[in-house]
């Protein structure tokens, strides 16, 4: 699990502990390099955990070399996941790892009834094309976010939640998943999908 001070490495340690990982948080690329398997988590704003994550000499190169050249599993977890898009508008624009093509935007729902931010327990429901997706499955989940993935490519959703519009709750790409909502706070459901993040080996 990357260290890069994106604030809930606790709760996701202990998460993936859970599950079954034996887990190493590191900021050192060289571990990274290394790894079996790659957890990006991510708190707070997306300009914050770009900057922080970049300010780390060599860890985009090493998590770039390990999963986009050595194809090793990645995670992404809530600003860990929109970090894989081309860039964020949050406190203007900032570069993201463009992994998966988008960018993320401000919630801004049509019915002044929402709230953002979307807070709280929802469902998660699967895309036709990536039913039966390895690691993602329907169920529900909790969320925390009041920013959204806005993905260029539809085949690269695997899933969404109704906030008052479709926003993406899962993100899907070769050996890369993304997920918005935090597993670490979903109970069982949460569980579940780091423990099939686990067992993956696409």
């Amino acid at each position: 699990m990357v260290d890069y001070g994106a604030g809930n490495l606790h709760s996701v340690h202990n998460a993936l502990k859970a599950a079954g990982a034996s887990v190493t948080v590191t900021a050192d690329p060289f571990v990274v390099r290394a790894a079996d398997r790659i957890v990006l988590p991510g708190v707070g704003s997306f300009k914050a955990c770009a900057e922080g994550l970049r300010a780390i000499p060599g860890m985009v190169e090493a998590m770039q070399e390990r999963v986009q050249i050595g194809a090793a599993p990645f995670l992404g977890i809530c600003v860990g996941m929109q970090l894989l898009a081309d860039r964020g508008l949050e406190h203007g624009e900032t570069a993201g790892l463009g992994w998966v093509p988008g960018e993320v935007r401000l919630i801004e729902p049509r019915d002044p009834a929402i709230k953002v931010p979307h807070m709280g327990w929802n469902d998660v429901a699967m895309l036709p094309h990536a039913k039966g997706h390895a690691v993602i499955e329907e169920g529900e989940a909790y969320f925390l976010h009041s920013y959204h993935f806005a993905a260029s490519d539809p085949h690269c959703v695997a899933a969404l939640t109704d906030h008052g519009e479709g926003l993406v709750a899962a993100v899907a790409r070769d050996n890369i998943i993304g997920v918005q909502f935090h597993p670490e706070k979903s109970q069982s459901y949460g569980l579940a999908t780091l423990r099939r993040f686990l067992e993956w080996f696409p």
